[in-house]
């Protein structure tokens, strides 16, 4: 015969797991339930010095598919580079805002732009930008468009354009938009000629 004492034990323990089992599902299925925070990767930069400039932004409106030209006022510092990256990275907090006309992924950045020649710019954007960006020609089109527009109304004597991401070459930007080419500003102006006139 088993004792009594040895099966209150057993009871209790029997109890004990139905109840921890219990529980734990509970909290699996709360946490489950609960959204999951975005978390900005992007690296903190320093706040940048220099005088505020009135700039313009071409800002991409993917409802009907057209950039528009907004002013803005921004800190510019006095080195080319680092103008052209402060630029596009107001240009990138308009596209980060909640109620934003073209809305692009999280943590999206602008690695550095590169002044290679006097006629040519490299931008640099990180992964966040490209693997989280939508896919689709006009969208894409239109992200690479706005980075170009704002940067070349913005600097003169910038002919052309080359994307890179995270520092390496890449096919696309999201599976369309050809990337593996050094764009030609002349013609980004003409194709946002075009679909600004077919509004």
């Amino acid at each position: 015969m088993i004792p009594r004492h040895f099966l209150i034990a057993i009871s209790a323990l029997a109890v004990a797991v139905l109840g921890m089992s219990f529980y734990v599902w509970h909290m699996r299925g709360r946490a489950a339930a609960t959204p999951v925070a975005t978390v900005d990767t992007r690296p903190v930069v320093a706040p940048v010095a220099g005088p505020t400039e009135q700039v313009t932004l071409f800002v991409a409106y993917d409802d009907v598919g057209v950039l528009h030209s907004e002013v803005a006022h921004i800190p510019l510092p006095s080195v080319r580079q680092q103008r052209a990256e402060e630029l596009l990275r107001a240009l990138l907090a308009l596209y980060l805002d909640k109620n934003s006309p073209h809305p692009l992924p999280a943590g999206s950045d602008i690695r550095s732009v590169y002044m290679v020649d006097p006629g040519l710019a490299v931008i640099d954007v990180n992964a966040a930008l490209a693997d989280g960006h939508r896919s689709g020609v006009l969208s894409e089109e239109l992200t690479i468009a706005s980075l170009i527009q704002t940067l070349s109304a913005n600097l003169p004597g910038i002919l052309k354009v080359k994307i890179l991401v995270e520092g390496k070459q890449r096919e696309t930007l999201a599976g369309h938009a050809d990337l593996s080419a050094i764009f030609d500003v002349s013609g980004v102006n003409q194709l946002t000629s075009q679909l600004q006139s077919t509004q």
